[in-house]
Parts: structure tokens; sequence; C-alpha cells
């Protein structure tokens, strides 16, 4: 095993470019996936590398999982218990890469303590850079590999140490992002579920709706950052119940004018509430505030009318309804899927976004063409 220090200038302008062009990229992504992505295939392809892949750090499991990959993979159970458990922290690389600076080089996995275990993947060369958070902690490991014998030349070496070396920093601020964002989600998520506990007639349904206006979302061609902001506001969409009576909130029966204005007013008090939290993006206090506009203009609270309305807040609204009529409550039984999407049809355009419609009816026909 050869440990070389990263340098921080190569000598050639191609080089040069790359590392820049390869650092604008990473500034623009939304997550570190997508920051990964282009630096695998950088390696790959200006390297004998045949395939590389970044694995992360997991809380929740205690090992690093692939998180990116390019180009050729080893195969075989092994490589299948590896990508679904992760590589666990006694493993021997992540062992070595804990305590290492840079890069490791292995020219022959079977040689070298450290990468035990590869060589029986069929890796025959290995490089490993470590992926440091701000404490010196590893957070995540970038690694290339070969199927036949390679030395790592000079060039490479240089390459991979500036590329790896410039974006490390990068690595390691999306990392704790990412984890902060974690945090975030499960308490937002969790505060959800406590508000939903509170009317058992709605059990279920914030996991639900949240998880189908995800995939709907994403349907619609929502970035990473959306989507989250989307779950964000979703978990919170009826935030501002918390200060409804209970003979309000679980008034059984029409509601008579005088509460109807009561539980309409959920909504400017949810964003009032939501509002407080300073990184609740507004994607998310729109959800909050807009989900009961109507397409038509017909709605509460401001009266929107069509793409006045925020697209997260119309998506949330179409999955909202759907999850309510196509789910048991005391007072009913689910309508099912074909009458529930019939309503929302007859509905498109007065009440819902045609678009949004049209999209989770497409959504829903592929899942069952999946069943079928």
């Amino acid at each position: 095993m050869d440990q070389v220090p990263p340098h921080l200038v190569p000598p050639s302008e191609s080089a040069s470019q790359l590392t820049l062009r390869l650092t604008q990229l990473g500034l623009k992504a939304a997550d570190l996936g997508s920051a990964m992505q282009p630096v695998l295939e950088a390696l790959v392809e200006h390297t004998g590398a045949r395939g590389a892949g970044y694995f992360q750090w997991r809380d929740q499991t205690l090992a690093y999982h692939a998180r990116a990959a390019t180009g050729e993979m080893p195969e075989g159970p092994v490589m299948e218990a590896i990508l679904a458990h992760g590589l666990p922290g006694h493993f021997p690389l992540i062992e070595a890469l804990s305590q290492a600076q840079s890069t490791l080089y292995f020219t022959d996995t079977a040689q070298d303590a450290a990468a035990q275990g590869f060589a029986e993947l069929g890796v025959s060369s290995l490089c490993a850079s470590p992926i440091h958070d701000r404490d010196g902690l590893l957070v995540g490991a970038l690694l290339a590999h070969t199927f036949e014998p390679h030395t790592w030349p000079e060039n490479e070496q240089m390459l991979i140490g500036t590329v790896t070396g410039m974006l490390s920093l990068l690595a390691a601020r999306l990392h704790a992002e990412e984890r902060e964002q974690a945090a975030h989600e499960g308490a937002l998520r969790a505060l959800g579920l406590s508000l939903e506990a509170r009317d058992a007639e709605t059990q279920g349904h914030t996991d639900r709706v949240t998880t189908l206006a995800e995939r709907l979302g994403r349907k619609l061609g929502l970035t990473p950052a959306e989507l989250r902001e989307l779950r964000w506001g979703a978990y919170l969409h009826d935030l501002g119940k918390i200060s409804l009576r209970d003979e309000i909130l679980l008034y059984e029966g029409p509601l008579t004018a005088a509460l109807r204005q009561q539980m309409q007013g959920h909504v400017q008090e949810g964003v009032r509430l939501a509002g407080q939290l300073p990184f609740l993006p507004q994607a998310a206090l729109d959800v909050i505030g807009a989900h009961h506009e109507r397409w038509d203009g017909t709605g509460y609270p401001l009266g929107l009318r069509g793409e006045q309305i925020p697209l997260s807040a119309r998506i949330f609204a179409v999955c909202d309804v759907y999850d309510a009529l196509n789910s048991d409550r005391p007072y009913k039984k689910a309508w099912g899927q074909q009458a529930t999407l019939d309503y929302l049809r007859s509905a498109s355009g007065a009440h819902f976004d045609p678009r949004v419609v049209g999209a989770l009816v497409e959504l829903l026909e592929e899942d069952a063409a999946h069943v079928s």
C-alpha cells in the first residue's frame, strides 16, 4: 500500500479545467450523490479505473453504503451483500481510511491486508480516498478499481489527488447538511404524526399522502430539493389544527357556518406557526397555506386561481383528497380507487389542476400494470 499526499495544482491545463468543472458541478449539486456522480465518471474516463463508487456513512445501519457508482462493477453474492448491507466500520479498508489523510493506492489487493476482501470480488487494483467531516471522522470513501493489475502511475495519482482533495471539503459540507436536513425531516414527521394521533380518523394519512405526493412530484419533474420541500410541507399541512379545540376538530356532522370559519382558520394559523421555523423553505409553507385553494379560484384562504396556486400545493391537494376518499373512516368506507379517480377527473379544472390529476392517473395506472 502506497499513501500519496494530495497535490493541489496539476501540471496540465486539461487537468485544471477538469477539476474546475467538477468543482462547479459539485457546488450546484442538490445532494451528495449528485455531486459525486460526475467525479466518479471523470475518474473512470481519465484513469485506468474500470469502475468507481462512493460509499457514505449511514447512522441508522452503522455502515458505509453505496451512494453513487459508474463503470463496470464487481458481480456475485459478496457484492450483492455489500450493496444490501454496506461496508461495516470494522472492514479492513474502512479502518485504514479512518487513519488516512489522503488517497491509498493498492496495486495488488491480494497482497495487502488493508484491501482484504477485494481480490475475492475480482478487483485486482484499487485506489481509495477518505472523506472526513469537520471533526476528522470518516463519513465517506471514494473508490476506483480495476480487474487487472494496475500501477496507478503518477499522472493518475496527481489527478485523483487533486480532484478528491478539492471535493473532499465539498463532500464533508454536503454530508453535514444532509445530516442536519435528516434531523429536521425526522422532527417534522414526528410533529405531523403527533397531530395525526389527535384525530383517530386520519391514522396513517400523513405517511400515505406524503409518499404519494413525493412520487407524483417526481413524475412531474420536481428536483430532489423540491421533493424534500414538498415532503416537509406535507408533514405539516394541518399544523394549524393544533390550535383548534377538540369540540371543533372532532365535531361530528355538518359544520355550522361559524364552526366552518374556525376550521378554515387552521390554514393561516399553520402558516403562522410554521413560519417560526427558520429552516422551513417557502415551498413547504406553500403546501400548508394553499392546499385548500381551488383551480377555479373558489378555495380558501386567499381565493387563488390556476397557476397562482404554487405547484407544491396543487400536487399535495390532489393527493390529500385522493387519500381521504380512498381510505376508511369511521363515518364512511373507502370509495375504492376507480371511484376516487372518477371523482378527481370530474373535479379536474374546477377543484384541481388538470395536469396534476392526469399525472396521478398515469402514475396509478402504471402501478396497476406492474402488479398485473
